[in-house]
């Protein structure tokens, strides 16, 4: 059961890619674990029969497609060789016995290269193996021997599976198991979680082990690694790297571009549903990089502050209350607050994961994230996390270092509201930085998005660090002598827009050094849609998020924007996303639930379901709502089924 959640939980990787485009794949590579009969399987769901691999195998030959080795692969890098056309690589995982009594005559008679990553630990230990939490006879899994006699037939390259990554370790106190190679193992209430430095050590020694068994019983240490359940991160790539293995194998979704690192190759996993019309669809989406990211959003927006529950039982009882609700709404898309804010000013007051700076008011994302991701049907969870807006301990040295607001805005102009952080300070920007690490390392996630709070106004930021960053960029260092000339005002207002997108870029990095295939969104005012006055007043530019980010998440909220007509609100909004190609497949409409503007009125759910029919017929494609009252059902789930249930969910190839 751990092993399928977790293949699931990997499938779903999706990489990064700014802007969609068709394109060419490089090479495709495919991915077996068992070729074997059902009733022989140890894993039925990820078994293909040895007549089915035949014909895959065949249909492949027979349509073109070229199979080639890692050292064609290589000189392909490096440029001293062009691959040929429509090439595929073939690997296996696990290496099940099942591959050399089906899969290696074939491989053999008709002379295709093949990978095989193989798990020390199952390699070496006695009679018996720990497949996964279920004991199985040894014989089960090739032997030494027979994985020497693939190596010297120079047909089948020998490549890591982890010496003993491939398996759960408990990653939270709640007693989730995650994959071991990602997680920091939770050792209990008095020790915590093991420490960076144990961490690095663990996954050290793991692969220097299994580099050197392989070099020890095949003749050559391996030079590929396919990551156990396809998750992996910046630290074990540079181990994998410093063990000579240079080429790592996900699961991620997308095509091998030319671009696409060799420790980042993508993979098609072939698993018993597949047929040939099932594997060529996949190919021909990997040829022009359709994504699962491509799928239409249908997303909901949760406070993780409903969770949460001073006492365990009852926090545990809200979550899966949450769990029953997503499952039967049928939404492919949570946006999950990874803050804390229960006084509801925007402003994050804690986090709910372990944090260097900011108090934990639960050790409760990472529990969450997991449940969604493995319970429920859910293809796509994004951290939801503030920028600026974090209300740090008053000991934190970048506590001080605040937006400042100059004297002279009235009523006419926004007023943020946000308690905030000054992008422009080197400690506040550090502090940050540390604080969505810590997000990064304590969860498994596939996206970020930041919150409406990344803004500034056209009177703000006047702190002595921002103004010294005006001045910088040949702007006097005075927020009034900037206002005071049309000029300077539009030129400042691009800057800091720029500032804003490159520090949202730069935590962006920060967490993709643990979730490499991170995508990002972020909230967009929808006046800075409407009116190009409102880029001004907000800090904020269409254009520049959807260059930016992978999607933009446009607040289409006609009572908060106080619209005296909803429909040429919506109207309006649509056209201008429609005017810039490409454009539609990327922003995410996110509606409102309650006038907050009325005493919290809560919008009726047939209006929220008219209003999302009438979008889907202006052609909108990815909807999102806010906020989602569960425990009073709000907005009322059979409806909101019956509703997502008609929209489209998979893209046509193009």
């Amino acid at each position: 059961m751990l092993r399928r959640l977790l293949l699931v939980l990997a499938l779903a990787a999706c990489g990064l890619r700014p802007a969609a485009a068709a394109t060419a794949e490089r090479f495709t590579i495919l991915s077996y674990h068992e070729v074997a009969e059902p009733q022989d399987a140890l894993d039925k769901d990820y078994a293909v029969t040895p007549t089915m691999f035949v014909r895959q195998l065949d249909w492949l030959r027979n349509n073109g497609y070229h199979f080639i080795t890692i050292d064609e692969l290589l000189a392909d890098e490096d440029g001293s060789r062009a691959l040929p056309d429509k090439a595929v690589l073939l690997t296996f995982d696990d290496g099940y016995r099942s591959m050399y009594e089906h899969a290696w005559p074939i491989l053999k008679a008709w002379h295709v290269p093949a990978v095989v990553a193989v798990v020390g630990s199952w390699e070496d230990d006695g009679a018996q193996v720990d497949f996964d939490g279920k004991i199985i006879p040894r014989e089960r899994l090739m032997s030494w021997k027979e994985l020497r006699e693939l190596s010297d037939s120079g047909l089948v390259e020998i490549g890591s599976h982890s010496f003993d990554l491939h398996r759960g370790i408990v990653g939270n106190p709640q007693g989730n198991v995650q994959p071991a190679g990602i997680t920091r193992r939770w050792l209990g209430a008095a020790k915590g979680y093991e420490t960076e430095e144990a961490y690095r050590r663990r996954v050290e020694a793991d692969l220097e082990r299994s580099s050197a068994g392989i070099r020890k019983h095949i003749g050559r240490a391996p030079r590929v690694i396919a990551w156990p359940y396809g998750r992996y991160n910046r630290e074990l790539h540079e181990a994998a790297a410093r063990h000579g293995m240079s080429i790592g194998l996900t699961l991620d979704d997308g095509a091998n571009l030319s671009n696409t690192p060799l420790w980042r190759l993508r993979r098609v996993l072939v698993d018993s549903s597949m047929g040939l019309p099932e594997l060529k669809r996949e190919i021909d989406f990997r040829n022009q990089d359709i994504q699962d990211n491509d799928r239409p959003q249908k997303a909901m927006q949760v406070d993780l502050d409903y969770i949460y529950d001073p006492d365990p039982a009852q926090q545990e009882r809200n979550l899966g209350h949450l769990l029953d609700r997503i499952q039967y709404l049928n939404v492919n898309t949570v946006y999950l607050q990874a803050f804390a804010d229960p006084d509801g000013d925007g402003t994050a007051n804690a986090v709910y994961f372990p944090s260097r700076h900011m108090p934990m008011r639960a050790d409760l994302f990472n529990r969450v994230a997991w449940q969604i991701r493995t319970r429920t049907q859910v293809r796509r969870l994004y951290a939801w996390m503030p920028l600026l807006a974090w209300d740090l301990p008053p000991g934190e040295p970048a506590a001080r270092d605040r937006v400042v607001t100059v004297p002279g805005a009235d009523g006419t102009h926004v007023n943020m509201g946000y308690r905030r952080l000054s992008p422009f300070s080197p400690r506040v920007r550090a502090t940050i930085r540390d604080i969505y690490q810590d997000l990064a390392r304590h969860a498994v996630l596939d996206g970020l998005l930041f919150h409406d709070d990344a803004t500034l106004t056209d009177y703000e930021d006047a702190s002595d660090f921002a103004l010294a960053a005006y001045r910088s960029w040949g702007l006097p260092g005075s927020v009034q002598q900037i206002r005071a000339s049309d000029d300077l005002l539009g030129r400042w207002t691009i800057l800091k827009i720029n500032a804003i997108d490159d520090f949202a870029g730069e935590l962006a990095d920060v967490v993709r050094d643990e979730a490499p295939a991170l995508m990002t969104a972020r909230n967009l005012y929808a006046q800075v849609a409407l009116s190009p006055k409102a880029e001004v007043w907000y800090s904020q530019a269409l254009d520049n998020s959807l260059r930016n980010y992978d999607f933009t998440a446009i607040m289409a909220m006609p009572y908060m924007e106080q619209a005296p007509d909803a429909d040429a609100f919506y109207r309006a909004l649509i056209d201008q996303v429609k005017a810039r190609p490409g454009a539609m497949s990327r922003v995410v409409f996110e509606l409102q639930t309650v006038d907050w503007r009325q005493g919290n009125r809560r919008l009726p759910t047939d209006e929220l379901v008219a209003t999302i029919r009438r979008l889907y017929e202006l052609g909108v494609r990815n909807v999102a709502y806010y906020p989602d009252m569960m425990f009073d059902n709000h907005p009322d789930p059979g409806a909101m089924r019956a509703l997502f249930a008609t929209m489209p969910d998979v893209l046509p190839l193009q």
